[in-house]
C-alpha cells in the first residue's frame, strides 16, 4: 500500500520508510532498488547517513547525489553498484539522461519533504523521474503540510493509498513556547543581542535573503559571537564545513535561509528566531519544528515590524498555534508607527496574497543601521532610531 505521512522534520521518518527498504532489499543485486528524493543537498546526506546507521551487518549500499559538487565521483560510484540512491531531483534527473542511473528495478519511490520540493519548482523533475520506475512499485511521500498539490500528486501518481496525519496542533512541538517581537529594522540587531544574551542560546537565526544571512553573521561575530551563515551561494563543501561545526556545538549560532537551512536535523537546539516573519504558515512550522524535541523544552521568537501583525496572526490561524507578545517588544512612538503602517498598506495590498502567503515582491528593510544610538553617540534619538528609509521598505 502507498503511504502518505505527515510529519515534521526529525519526527523519525527517516528510521519509519528505511526499515522496510533495507528489509526487502535483495544485497545480491546491484541495481538501484529504492529511490529517496529530497528537496537539498544536506538532507540527501543525513538521510543516506542515517540509512547507513540502520542497515547494520546488511550489505546494502547506499549514494547520496546531488549537485554543487563534480559529477565524475558519483558516476563512478554508481557504475560500482548501490541498492539505495538518495538525491536531489535536478542531480537525479541529470543522472537518468547521461545514463548513469537505472531506476527499472526500482521498488520502492520516496519524497521527503515533499511540500517543499513542490514550492522549490522541482514537480517537473519529479515527474520525470517517476516516468523512469517501474509500474509496480511502493509509494511513500513525506511532507510536513498537506496542500492541494500535494493531494493531486498523489491522486495522480499512488493508488490505495493511505493518509497517516497529524493534527496541526501537534506538528508543531508542544514544548516550543512562541514569541513576538515587534521592532523596527534599526532596533532588530539591539534586541537580537539581548535573546542571544538572555541565556544559553544554541540555536538558527532565519534571514529572507542570502545577503541579509552574510551581514547579520558578520555583525555577530565581530560582537564576540559564535555565528556563522549558512546560504545557497556557498560551496557544496562550505556548507558542510559549516553544518558540522554547528552540529558539533563549534557554532553556537547559524544564520540562515529557509532553502539552505532546509533537513537539516540537529538535536538540543534551544531557541528558533525568525529575524525576518517568514512567507507563509508552512515556512513558519519547518522553522520552529526544529526546537523544543525530546521532552526538552524550545523557544521560538518571532520578529514583526510595524504594520505586520495582520500577517503574524493570519500565519498563526493556519499553523493553529498561538503566539504570545514578548516582553522584548518596543514601544514604538505613534508618528512612526503610522509612517510603517500606512507604508504597509501602500505596498501590501500590491505585493501579499491573502490566500497564497507569499509575496513576489518582498523584501527587506535596512534600516538606518545605528541600532538604537544616536550619531555622536549619546543618548538614543527616536527620531534616528525610528525615521531610517521607511519610504523604501517592501512588504
Amino acid at each position: 500500500m502507498d503511504i502518505i505521512g505527515q510529519s515534521q522534520t526529525g519526527t523519525g521518518k527517516t528510521a519509519a520508510f528505511a526499515l522496510p527498504i533495507i528489509e526487502v532489499i535483495d544485497p545480491k543485486e546491484r541495481g538501484v532498488q529504492a529511490i529517496i528524493l529530497t528537496p537539498t543537498r544536506e538532507l540527501a546526506l543525513q538521510v543516506a547517513d542515517e540509512i547507513k546507521s540502520l542497515r547494520g551487518k546488511k550489505r546494502i549500499y547506499v549514494y547520496a547525489v546531488y549537485g554543487g559538487q563534480p559529477i565524475g565521483p558519483q558516476i563512478r560510484a554508481l557504475e560500482r553498484g548501490t541498492h539505495i540512491v538518495v538525491g536531489t531531483p535536478g542531480r537525479v534527473l541529470d543522472h537518468i539522461r547521461r545514463g548513469t542511473i537505472d531506476l527499472s528495478g526500482v521498488k520502492f519511490f520516496i519524497l521527503d519533504e515533499a511540500d517543499r520540493m513542490l514550492d522549490m519548482g522541482f514537480i517537473d523533475d519529479i515527474e520525470a523521474i517517476f516516468r523512469e520506475t517501474p509500474k509496480e512499485k511502493r509509494v511513500l511521500m513525506f511532507s510536513a503540510t498537506m496542500p492541494p498539490e500535494i493531494k493531486r500528486l498523489a491522486r495522480r501518481y499512488m493508488k490505495n493509498h493511505e493518509v497517516i496525519s497529524v493534527s496541526s496542533d501537534e506538528l508543531v512541538p508542544e514544548m516550543v513556547d512562541q514569541e513576538y517581537v515587534e521592532v523596527v529594522p534599526a532596533r532588530k540587531l539591539t534586541v537580537l543581542r539581548k535573546i542571544l544574551d538572555s541565556g544559553e542560546f544554541y540555536g538558527i537565526v532565519f534571514c529572507a535573503t542570502k545577503r541579509e544571512t552574510r551581514e547579520l553573521s558578520e555583525k555577530l561575530r565581530r560582537s564576540g559571537y559564535r555565528a556563522e551563515a549558512l546560504n545557497g551561494d556557498m560551496s557544496q563543501a562550505a556548507r558542510e564545513r559549516t553544518f558540522w561545526r554547528f552540529k558539533t556545538k563549534k557554532t553556537r549560532i547559524l544564520v540562515a535561509t529557509d532553502v539552505a537551512a532546509r533537513g537539516l536535523d540537529v538535536q538540543d537546539i534551544s531557541h528558533i528566531v525568525n529575524y525576518s516573519l517568514p512567507m507563509t504558515a508552512e515556512d513558519y512550522v519547518h522553522r520552529i519544528g526544529r526546537t523544543g524535541r525530546m521532552g526538552k523544552r524550545g523557544k521560538a521568537v518571532t520578529f514583526i515590524m510595524p504594520g505586520e501583525f495582520r500577517r503574524l496572526r493570519y500565519i498563526a490561524q493556519v499553523a493553529g498555534v498561538e503566539v504570545r507578545k514578548s516582553e522584548l517588544s518596543e514601544e514604538i512612538p505613534r508618528e512612526y508607527r503610522e509612517r510603517y503602517e500606512r507604508n504597509q498598506r501602500d505596498y501590501g495590498s500590491r505585493n501579499y496574497s491573502r490566500n497564497s502567503g507569499r509575496s513576489r515582491n518582498y523584501g527587506r528593510s535596512r534600516g538606518n543601521g545605528n541600532n538604537g544610538r544616536n550619531r555622536k553617540g549619546g543618548r538614543r534619538n527616536y527620531s534616528d532610531d525610528y525615521s531610517g528609509d521607511y519610504r523604501n521598505h517592501r512588504y
